[in-house]
């Protein structure tokens, strides 16, 4: 593990002036497909291949599940509004309730998970997910809504939590980006989720700027650079990597809270993926856990690490 020290200009910065918007919108009908080839390109030659073919299929699945969905329902403006008002995600995680679109995707995904070549623990899993009534499925949403998943059952989640991705990107896609407003740290400002990692973003108008990706809905937000996303602290910040893990994949740790998210350098290589990238890199989780850093990205195909 390294530190790259104290901080130092950022030469893609020169000739630039950025001017990132706060907060970018999925795009659900691509941001999966993109997701599950990066899965597969990642799984070659990987020592955490045949897991990461997996989540790519599954990836697969939530982008295929989508044509022919009902629409989600939505908060009225009212609702909207007064989220604004108060600095609050206009999609409440709390009060969310299930719909026929949920009710859909999941059921969609059910079946489309079925088809995908997986080992016996993870088909149980797939069954026990598939076979639950509906208060067994509504204990389970709402156990990744908020983040605790039981350890005794993180595989039967990760299904219901790939049939949520679906279902907030839906509805974060359908949010105004320009009515949104920064809630705290490390939050999303769409739906309230945690990040699942960030990234130096090579975009025009925002080239070398840093944003965050939600967990759950997959909204950006920006944030400031060396700056803990956790807690906020600008003082006590190094980037670690690890042997083994791409150099364009580094963790940024936090003496303050003595937490850690991953950056990824996207400015460098436009192909990492938030979720596909933090999955592969598991062995800079590893090498932190050892160093007594506490992970702060949520990623529900990383349950239990």
């Amino acid at each position: 593990m390294s530190d790259a020290g104290a901080p130092r200009p950022d030469p893609t910065m020169i000739g630039n002036v950025a001017a990132p918007p706060f907060a970018r919108l999925p795009d659900p009908k691509t941001i999966f497909e993109i997701r599950a080839a990066r899965f597969r390109t990642l799984a070659q030659g990987h020592g955490l291949g045949p897991y990461l073919n997996f989540i790519g299929a599954l990836c697969d699945c939530q982008h295929r599940v989508q044509p022919g969905l009902p629409d989600p329902d939505m908060p009225d403006a009212g609702s909207r509004a007064r989220a604004h008002e108060h600095k609050m995600p206009p999609l409440d995680r709390g009060r969310f309730t299930a719909d026929a679109a949920l009710d859909a995707a999941l059921d969609r995904l059910f079946s489309l998970a079925a088809e995908v070549e997986m080992p016996d623990s993870a088909r149980a899993a797939l069954g026990r997910a598939r076979a639950a009534d509906a208060a067994g499925r509504d204990t389970m949403l709402r156990n990744v809504l908020a983040d605790s998943v039981p350890v005794e059952a993180l595989a039967d989640h990760v299904y219901i939590a790939a049939a949520l991705q679906v279902h907030f990107a839906r509805m974060a896609s359908r949010l105004d980006a320009d009515a949104l407003v920064p809630i705290d740290d490390g939050v999303c400002p769409s739906c309230g989720g945690a990040p699942v990692s960030s990234a130096i973003v090579g975009w025009h108008g925002a080239t070398g700027t840093r944003f965050c990706s939600c967990s759950l809905c997959a909204t950006q937000w920006h944030v400031v650079r060396i700056k803990c996303v956790l807690c906020g602290s600008t003082g006590g910040i190094a980037y670690q990597e690890a042997d083994g893990v791409s150099p364009n994949v580094k963790a940024e740790t936090c003496e303050k809270c003595h937490g850690y998210l991953k950056i990824l350098q996207q400015h460098k290589d436009p192909a990492l993926d938030f979720v596909a990238d933090d999955v592969a890199s598991l062995g800079l989780d590893l090498l932190l856990r050892e160093s007594g850093y506490r992970r702060g990205g949520v990623d529900p195909f990383l349950l239990g690490y």
